[in-house]
């Protein structure tokens, strides 16, 4: 088991379809103890629930919104008081929207930047110091395909703006926390079967695309809680600072 004995927080980790449920079940199956961050308060505690058991304690499952700072302070006091010990976090959450540039209005470009990339850094703030203080840690951040080639399927070009706002931010935290011995890397994820995008896709949508991807297939949640699972572990005890797509060969540069 990778994981065992390590802390874990992992945020939107409460969808059944989303990666990062996948992220959460996958984590306590190697051993670690997860809490389930998530908007809805009662679908993060019935996720946390859900989880395989392991020897250090419950799951704990808690509501938090990425976007407002208090809420993450919040839920990390509660974490802390439950684990004592943060050492992974994985800056999960997300929110999407297909609209042009022309047709983004300020509280759309304000809610996805809030979300998608502001979270991170409010997230890691609030757990970065019990990680320094406690010998380092891991820290992933959900970028996005979209991010390198300019736009995606799902998401506007605000989403792709936030998405690469998170690569800048994570390489920044990178360098700034090396020395801490805490990592922080992204990874960036091509058309993945989620909630999100589970039920907007055609037939003919989907063969589209999947003619423009070398592996013939669209990915899985599970294929990206694997990379997680990398970041997280000591497997990866020398990378920080990177960026790890999982596209299936959609954006290969």
């Amino acid at each position: 088991m990778l994981l065992k004995g390590k802390t874990a927080v992992i945020s939107g980790a409460a969808s059944k379809r989303g990666i990062g449920r996948a992220t959460a079940e996958l984590f306590a199956s190697h051993g670690a103890r997860v809490a389930v961050l998530d908007i809805n308060a009662d679908e993060a505690n019935a996720a946390a629930g859900d989880l395989p058991p392991v020897e250090q304690g419950a799951h704990i499952g808690l509501p938090c919104d990425v976007a407002v700072r208090t809420s993450c302070a919040s839920a990390a006091d509660d974490v802390l008081h439950a684990f004592g010990v943060t050492n992974i976090l994985v800056n999960n959450a997300g929110v999407t929207q297909p609209v042009k540039t022309l047709d983004i209005s300020d509280a759309d470009w304000q809610r996805i930047v809030a979300v998608n990339m502001t979270g991170v850094l409010n997230l890691s703030q609030v757990f970065i110091p019990n990680m320094r203080a406690n010998g380092g840690g891991s820290i992933a951040c959900m970028s996005s395909v979209s991010a390198q080639r300019g736009g995606g399927i799902f998401g506007g070009p605000h989403y792709s703006a936030a998405k690469a706002g998170v690569l800048g931010l994570a390489k920044a935290m990178a360098r700034e926390f090396g020395p801490d011995n805490i990592r922080v890397n992204c990874v960036t994820p091509g058309l993945i079967q989620t909630d999100i995008t589970g039920d907007k896709l055609s037939p003919e949508m989907r063969s589209d695309i999947i003619k423009g991807i070398p592996l013939s297939r669209l990915g899985d949640a599970r294929d990206v809680a694997n990379i997680y699972l990398f970041l997280a572990s000591d497997l990866s005890a020398y990378v920080t600072g990177a960026v790890i797509d999982v596209n299936g060969g959609m954006l290969i540069h």
